[in-house]
């Protein structure tokens, strides 16, 4: 398993605390006591471990297609008018990550960052709906080298306490390439146009830069 760049530090610190408490717990308490500190401190470190992880996969690159930009649950399907960025009436495509999920974000399509912000804020459960406009998150606008406009936004979620966001304004990226990470569980909304052709369904699970949510048309 390979370990992220966003988690190095975390899990030296993991690792760290569980030398160090197993070997004071063994010297100054031992026993029984000495065994469940053990158990719970490593469980712990690879928990911390495994949320880090970066899977080596096979990423979809396809013109037209909108690629899956994290793992997790599709929780919102449905037109809404996007009142902070982009202002406009759009279709709204939210995928949730629990806290088991790989938390790294990929771009949904390739093109031109016209756009990205971060704002910090609230970190209420990510699956409500107002998590989208109050929560922590960063928000960037990709334009396919069609002209269409996207609208990718990392939210951070109740347990998360960083969105990093790898996206630059003018520079050109491509569909599946890593466009942040997200620490202990969150959510990604994608704007798109309205009349996008969707292929998914509410409750689906959806690998990142592996399912393809619908089609630009």
């Amino acid at each position: 398993m390979t370990l992220h760049k966003e988690g190095y530090k975390t899990t030296a610190i993991a690792i760290t605390l569980f030398v160090v408490l197993n070997y004071l717990s063994y010297t100054l308490i031992g026993g029984t006591a000495s065994h469940v500190i053990l158990f719970v401190t490593g469980i712990a470190s690879f928990l911390a471990i495994n949320f880090f992880r970066s899977p080596k996969r096979h990423f979809v690159v396809q013109d037209g297609a909108i690629v899956a930009p994290a793992d997790g649950k599709i929780v919102v399907i449905e037109e809404v008018f996007e009142p902070e960025i982009l202002k406009r009436k759009v279709l709204q495509v939210s995928i949730f990550m629990s806290p088991l999920n790989v938390h790294i974000n990929w771009y949904p399509v390739g093109g031109l960052i016209k756009f990205s912000t971060h704002q910090h804020g609230n970190h209420k459960r990510a699956y409500l709906p107002k998590s989208s406009t109050e929560n922590e998150r960063s928000s960037v606008i990709i334009e396919t080298k069609n002209g269409v406009e996207i609208l990718a936004r990392q939210i951070a979620g109740a347990m998360a306490r960083r969105v990093v966001c790898y996206a630059e304004e003018g520079e050109t990226i491509k569909q599946s390439e890593q466009m942040g990470f997200i620490k202990f569980g969150s959510r990604v909304d994608l704007f798109l146009p309205i009349g996008t052709q969707i292929d998914v369904k509410l409750k689906e699970k959806t690998t990142g830069g592996q399912t393809i949510i619908g089609w630009l048309k």
